[in-house]
């Protein structure tokens, strides 16, 4: 995400909303995917609502299995080194998606569906034996409302993003964050902040990693945020 940037990916001039409050339709007809971005990171003020965005849809069974990774700095860099090594970049096409200050790792952990429909109040719909069993794997369903309303989001606060697939990169970058086993990437969000890296563990604990080394400096406020989504009232 940036502030300003360049034009959308198909040349047009940005359609940003107008300022002040904006209109669903206006800000879903703008929304643009981002591929040049500034390194001026936002400030946090207007970062939060984005991220907080991602807790507000829907979740089945209200599993509460979405976590976001927040990368900055130096891990920015160790990203892009597993994913786009610098022997490759010269023949990059957008060079200035690399300026992002921060990256969002959304995750899903399907296993949390799982668990939550062998419960008493959803066992009768079959659904909590495995995954398997589950014939439309709802939490890519609901992985993709959550990156949606994070688009949305940023649109709404006049800032461009661009979410981008980690494809066969995907193993080595858990590998890399010590991400739990089990989870599941989405992809991964441009977005520039200030907050550090860190990811919500079961029940809010550290994770294993030097990506995790800022979650105990992180506001106690954006742990708990993440860590319990439904602290915020959003019913999902």
């Amino acid at each position: 995400m940036t502030p300003t940037g360049s034009p959308p990916e198909d040349g047009r001039p940005g359609d940003r909303p107008e300022s002040g409050p904006a209109s669903f339709e206006r800000v879903l007809a703008a929304r643009r995917m981002c591929r040049d971005f500034l390194a001026t990171p936002v400030e946090p003020a207007v970062l939060e609502p984005v991220l907080r965005a991602a807790f507000r849809g829907p979740a089945a069974g209200n599993s509460d299995a979405l976590d976001l990774v927040v990368l900055q700095g130096a891990d920015v860099e160790g990203y892009w080194s597993i994913t786009l090594p610098e022997a490759r970049r010269a023949a990059f096409p957008w060079p200035g998606l690399l300026r992002a200050p921060v990256l969002v790792l959304p995750y899903v952990a399907p296993e949390r569906y799982v668990e939550r429909y062998a419960e008493h109040d959803k066992a009768a719909t079959g659904l909590g034996s495995d995954a398997a069993s589950w014939p439309v794997p709802y939490w890519w369903v609901d992985g993709g409302a959550a990156v949606m309303a994070m688009l949305l989001a940023a649109e709404a606060a006049g800032l461009g993003a661009l979410f981008f697939g980690q494809f066969d990169h995907e193993p080595a970058v858990a590998s890399w964050l010590g991400v739990p086993e089990g989870h599941r990437a989405l992809g991964t969000l441009a977005d520039p902040e200030k907050f550090g890296s860190w990811l919500r563990g079961p029940a809010g604990t550290k994770l294993a990693g030097s990506a995790w080394e800022m979650l105990a400096e992180a506001p106690a406020d954006i742990i708990a945020w993440l860590g319990h989504a439904r602290e915020t009232g959003a019913q999902r």
